[in-house]
């Protein structure tokens, strides 16, 4: 992953062709390894295509990943058709969403990227 998003860095920083080097000289930039072997597989990969094709490809493809979301619905079905028992979940369920944090600390757990 880290090999593709310094290609896609690369090349929103207006390099339409970046090359190994210039793979290796933005993850170094960080201090990340470059594995050369996963540099030249992608390079050799993505030759001479246009990368909003590429991207357009891959959202197409992902659009038909499932994403598990029928098993959520299968198991909060479940309590409901039980009858009386899910009256008493719901209502906890309602309290334990309407705790909000006291302060901002509490939110971000101290860790801000503006302090």
């Amino acid at each position: 992953m880290k090999v593709i998003a310094a290609y896609l860095l690369a090349v929103l920083g207006g390099n339409t062709n970046p090359t190994a080097e210039d793979i290796k000289a933005i993850l170094g930039s960080v201090g990340a390894e470059a594995d050369d072997d996963r540099i030249e597989m992608l390079l050799s990969e993505v030759k001479g295509k246009d990368i909003t094709e590429l991207i357009a490809a891959g959202r197409e493809k992902l659009a038909s990943v499932p994403a598990g979301g029928g098993v959520a619905v299968a198991a909060a079905a479940a309590p409901a058709a039980s009858g009386g028992d899910a009256a008493p979940a719901a209502e906890s369920k309602k309290e334990e969403k309407a705790k909000e944090p006291e302060s901002e600390e509490d939110e971000d757990m101290g860790l801000s990227l503006f302090d």
